[in-house]
């Protein structure tokens, strides 16, 4: 049974005069299992962002319907509780982080819901550890890097005990380092902690590790499947612009010269694995 189901989606923002403007999502249907690694790719302008923000209500759709656990998201009384079941991570961590102090940042969301101390106590240290920045709670949140500030925003819908989050392309604005930082702590949540994650990414290699990845592509879901199923599909993606990892685009190329490799090549181990004999001849 999916944890989350969106069905037959449609969404247009309004314009400034209250006129709709056109659809971004034409009929979008996806369903994600609790647990689930999901990796959302496609262009600026393809809906994947727009997607997101239903998954939790803060967008509501204009046709079909968004089902969380179970909840309508067009219930207005049931929002408070979809919020608490689904946290959304933006891109810049400036615009989420709202104290001056670390722990008292991620202390925020359970304070709004009501949390009695000590559980805010609890749930603020469990989340800093979770996230590897439990040395940094007294902190100030402007003295530290990119890939540290994504984390605490992190670690703020982690104490908030959220069955899944969605992050909105959340490495867009960081250093390979601080990429690093976040993806180990998005995979770490994920496999220990059994947290459903959307992640949106413009980076291919970021979905590479994903349990499915769904490309969007003007508004609607172009493919899907495991990587290697949806990677496989080079000619298809290129057909609408849309990249492939490094390793697979190289194998590719060389499959398209001539060269014995395999059909998919997903990252620089397979890549490195598949050329060794073809460099030993």
């Amino acid at each position: 049974m999916s944890y989350i189901s969106a069905q037959n989606v449609t969404f247009a923002y309004e314009s400034n005069e209250g006129e709709e403007k056109d659809e971004v999502l034409h009929g979008v249907s996806l369903d994600i299992k609790k647990g689930e690694f999901i990796a959302l790719l496609g262009h600026n302008g393809s809906g994947k962002s727009t997607l997101a923000k239903h998954l939790n209500a803060l967008l509501l759709p204009c046709g079909g319907k968004v089902y969380v656990d179970g909840l309508d998201t067009m219930d207005e009384a049931l929002k408070i509780e979809i919020r608490r079941r689904v946290g959304l991570v933006l891109q810049n961590p400036d615009n989420q982080l709202v104290a001056s102090i670390v722990e008292e940042d991620v202390a925020f969301g359970p304070e709004n819901l009501g949390i009695a101390p000590p559980e805010i106590r609890k749930r603020v240290d469990d989340a800093l550890k979770a996230v590897e920045m439990y040395d940094y709670r007294l902190s100030a949140p402007y003295k530290l890097s990119g890939g540290q500030k994504q984390r605490i925003a992190i670690a703020g819908i982690i104490a908030m005990e959220p069955d899944c989050i969605v992050l909105d392309e959340p490495t867009a604005m960081l250093d390979p380092r601080g990429r690093d930082e976040v993806l180990h702590t998005i995979h770490k949540l994920n496999k220990e902690n059994g947290i459903t994650i959307v992640l949106i990414t413009h980076y291919m290699d970021e979905a590479v590790g994903a349990d499915r990845v769904v490309i969007m592509d003007e508004g609607k879901i172009l493919t899907q499947g495991t990587p290697r199923e949806v990677f496989s599909q080079v000619e298809l993606l290129k057909q609408h612009e849309l990249d492939v990892p490094q390793a697979t685009e190289l194998a590719w190329r060389l499959r398209k010269e001539g060269y014995d490799l395999p059909e998919c090549v997903l990252n620089s181990d397979e890549c490195v694995a598949a050329l060794e004999p073809l460099l030993n001849r």
